[in-house]
């Protein structure tokens, strides 16, 4: 491809673009034909990978992702992403309807601005500003996925798998994760906490409460099991890690009565654990506390587990610093490395390749009036190219 014939995209109206297609997780609406619309016109060779399964609560559910790759030379120089995004809310509360892709006194507002349609469209014209420059010195790819923002089971975890079977070789990989925290370029991501949900039954026997030799109540034994984790000091925190934390997200009996002692009682728990712990060790341990008081009590308690990423870090380095230093010349400011918020896609992509996170201010994501400064946008793109030039030079 010639670079007279190299389309330069604009980062604010491919923004635009994305937003106006409602792309709630995990329906795609069209998204990933407009990525691949512009980066077959960039040079790309797209694959689209659709996996079926089921989904959040069980819901039969159909994931549309794409991987995209220009050139054949090493490094490979990966972008991650998502287009699916999470629901509006009352959309009469937005200052303008959340798939309109208003400006409004140089801010966009929608649905996905920052969490991350914005990050894709930035990263998109970032690459067809280096392309129209001359050929990259190695290849870009790019992997998008449409489910992110739910279960997360049928997307960049089984384009990992895939791509890991067919031996491709990535050898690095930004994610476009609103990592921001202030200001643009103030913070990158090297790392994140792993997750584990577990979910608690205690099986009692239903009785009256004036006999209660004839019942079995669970009701203080979840009680207790549940004080008796919450207590436990999990470590005292990880190199460039918080401490590990669990917290209880609910304990529920159900019983409308007043005169019974009821049949059973459920508790559900996360754990977000540092890298002192992988999400086996955990489990042994809920499960050998959850043995002990069943022992203690007699009455039956069974746990189920889902353990969605593990604990990971990127260490140091020449990527690390390639990014660092790509933000630093661009923004003025040296990001901080932070390991810091939830999951991401990162922690799927970390089996490949190294990974960090590093993109727009985070502050409305999820919430009513999502926006971006257009400024930003076209800053990110700066910041963006900065880091393909930079990494392609140190790696």
């Amino acid at each position: 491809m010639s670079r007279a014939s190299t389309p330069v995209i604009d980062p604010v109206e491919l923004t635009r673009d994305l937003i106006r297609i409602p792309s709630v997780t995990p329906a795609d609406e069209g998204a990933m034909d407009v990525l691949e619309r512009h980066l077959t016109a960039l040079g790309f060779t797209c694959r689209r990978l659709a996996f079926e399964g089921p989904g959040g609560e069980g819901v039969h559910a159909r994931i549309e992702n794409l991987y995209a790759r220009r050139g054949t030379a090493s490094p490979n120089l990966c972008f991650a992403g998502h287009t699916d995004v999470v629901p509006t809310g009352p959309s009469d509360q937005w200052s303008s309807q959340p798939f309109n892709a208003e400006v409004k006194d140089g801010v966009l507002y929608g649905r996905g601005a920052v969490d991350m349609k914005g990050g894709i469209a930035a990263w998109v014209a970032a690459v067809s500003q280096v392309i129209a420059d001359g050929e990259p010195a190695g290849s870009l790819s790019f992997l998008i996925t449409g489910d992110e923002e739910g279960p997360a089971l049928h997307g960049t975890k089984r384009v990992v798998e895939a791509l890991a079977a067919e031996r491709e070789v990535i050898d690095a990989c930004v994610v476009g994760e609103p990592s921001s925290s202030q200001q643009l370029g103030d913070m990158i991501k090297v790392g994140r906490r792993g997750s584990l949900n577990t979910w608690i039954t205690v099986q009692g026997k239903q009785g009256h409460v004036a006999y209660p030799e004839r019942a079995a109540n669970p009701a203080p034994v979840i009680a207790k099991l549940m004080a008796r984790l919450n207590d436990h000091v999990l470590d005292e925190g990880y190199e460039n890690f918080p401490p590990s934390n669990l917290e209880i997200t609910t304990i529920d009996i159900g019983n409308p009565a007043t005169n019974i002692i009821p049949a059973q009682a459920t508790a559900r728990l996360n754990i977000r654990f540092n890298p002192s712990h992988t999400g086996d060790a955990l489990i042994d341990w809920l499960n050998r506390e959850a043995g002990a008081m069943q022992a203690e009590t007699g009455l039956q308690i069974t746990l189920e587990h889902l353990c969605s990423g593990e604990a990971f870090l990127t260490e140091p380095g020449a990527f690390v610093e390639a990014v660092q230093d790509a933000v630093e010349a661009v923004a003025g400011r040296r990001p901080e490395a932070s390991t810091t918020g939830g999951t991401s896609d990162a922690r799927f992509i970390r089996a490949l390749c190294p990974v960090l996170e590093l993109g727009l201010v985070g502050q409305t994501m999820h919430q009513i009036d999502e926006r971006v400064p257009t400024a930003e946008l076209e800053t990110l793109t700066a910041v963006y190219r900065r880091v393909i030039e930079t990494v392609f030079e140190r790696l």
